[in-house]
């Protein structure tokens, strides 16, 4: 690819939702911090290309900023399968033995009819190969933003796994010809 490619990557806002569940694809976002939200677009480059995963609260986030992301499934959150809809402390009283074989190996584990955290790194470094030079924003989910932190350090994924990225937070990246610099992670905006 040529040129170097700068990257703002942004949490969505939080979930307009029943906390500790696992949210499907068309979960709205809580769009009320808006003095976040100001400070974040305030942030953001001018005239860069913008990107979004096809999810509602990453869509509405994102024109909350005032982009309007092309939408790209490789940037979609890791797939839970089954146990998407689900509560947490719900599976963990009731999804067997899967559930607790699932969070001994989080990187590697697939719900039942997902993927694994590593089946999204893969989807992930796929889509960024889609981005091409200059500043790009991308307003994408947490296991998103952890796997692009997995491939611009070489880590393993059960490293990556060790980043918070909170809702509304910011993290820079750019991809040169020399490789990865990681400029900042989970910045908050407040």
């Amino acid at each position: 690819m040529e040129g170097e490619t700068f990257l703002w990557l942004i949490r969505h806002a939080p979930v307009d939702g029943v906390t500790g569940t696992i949210h499907a694809a068309d979960a709205p976002a809580d769009l009320g911090a808006r003095a976040q939200l100001e400070a974040l677009r305030y942030r953001l480059p001018r005239d860069a290309a913008s990107y979004a995963s096809p999810s509602r609260r990453t869509v509405e986030t994102a024109r909350a900023l005032g982009l309007e992301p092309v939408q790209l499934d490789e940037f979609s959150e890791q797939n839970f399968g089954d146990w998407t809809g689900r509560r947490h402390d719900e599976l963990a009283a009731t999804g067997g033995e899967a559930y607790a074989q699932f969070w001994s190996d989080p990187a590697r584990g697939r719900p039942p009819g997902g993927e694994s955290f590593e089946d999204q790194v893969g989807r992930v470094r796929l889509g960024l190969s889609k981005i091409g030079a200059g500043a790009a924003t991308l307003v994408v989910h947490s296991g998103t933003i952890r796997a692009a932190l997995c491939i611009a350090l070489d880590l393993t994924p059960q490293a990556a796994l060790r980043f918070v990225i909170d809702p509304l937070s910011l993290t820079r990246i750019d991809r040169l010809a020399t490789g990865w610099r990681v400029v900042c992670v989970n910045q908050p905006m407040i």
